[in-house]
């Protein structure tokens, strides 16, 4: 999350104009609580579904909304590269949108592509992928192989706290999945900021595996 980010929300809320579902608007007063349910693994029909956010929410008769805040290249985080398998630092191809349940926001997602194999792909072009993400990567020749997922509890940055419109002392959980083909390359590494009091997130155990 960039100052730039921060200000592209701030300037929809006024407004402005940035691509997307719909309108990120300014915190009503006496907003209702969310809690916002995240399964951890996926099913498969939701993560190859238009958005996994919108469908997750809209079976939970939530009404979701999706703003896509940027596109383009910025430098890799430690953990970003690592999944990447580039140097921290490296330029890398960021597509950011920030998520909202009831127009309250609850996650800030990043997807991370490594522009020497996306840079040149519709990946690149501002707005949201059509049909889904999902469907643009396979259209490139990538077939899925595996994925891992890394959950961190931590305190926000200032602007996730302010995108996130966080209360003080509140926490974020970050999510990062990072997705590789079914020949070992790095695909797609998402990095999602969840606001932590609004978010429920439930593990379902592999069936035929059962042990305590």
């Amino acid at each position: 999350m960039t100052k730039g980010d921060r200000e592209a929300v701030d300037d929809q809320a006024r407004g402005g104009t940035v691509s997307g579902d719909e309108a990120i608007r300014p915190p009503r007063q006496g907003r209702p609580r969310i809690l916002v349910r995240r399964a951890l693994p996926t099913d498969p029909a939701v993560r190859g579904s238009a958005s996994l956010f919108m469908t997750e929410a809209g079976r939970q008769g939530i009404r979701a909304g999706r703003r896509m805040v940027y596109v383009g290249p910025e430098p890799a985080s430690e953990h970003v590269a690592l999944a990447l398998r580039v140097d921290p630092g490296t330029e890398v191809l960021a597509r950011r949108k920030v998520m909202l349940a009831d127009d309250v926001p609850v996650r800030v997602a990043t997807s991370f592509f490594r522009l020497d194999v996306f840079g040149g792909t519709p990946l690149r072009e501002p707005g949201f992928v059509r049909p889904s993400l999902q469907a643009g990567i396979e259209a490139l020749g990538h077939r899925f192989g595996r994925a891992e997922e890394h959950l961190t509890a931590r305190p926000p940055t200032e602007d996730e706290a302010a995108v996130l419109e966080l209360d003080p002392g509140e926490w974020v959980v970050q999510i990062v999945r990072a997705g590789y083909s079914a020949d070992d390359v790095p695909i797609h590494v998402l990095e999602t900021i969840c606001a932590a009091s609004r978010h429920v997130f439930p593990i379902a155990q592999v069936a035929g595996a059962d042990e305590f």
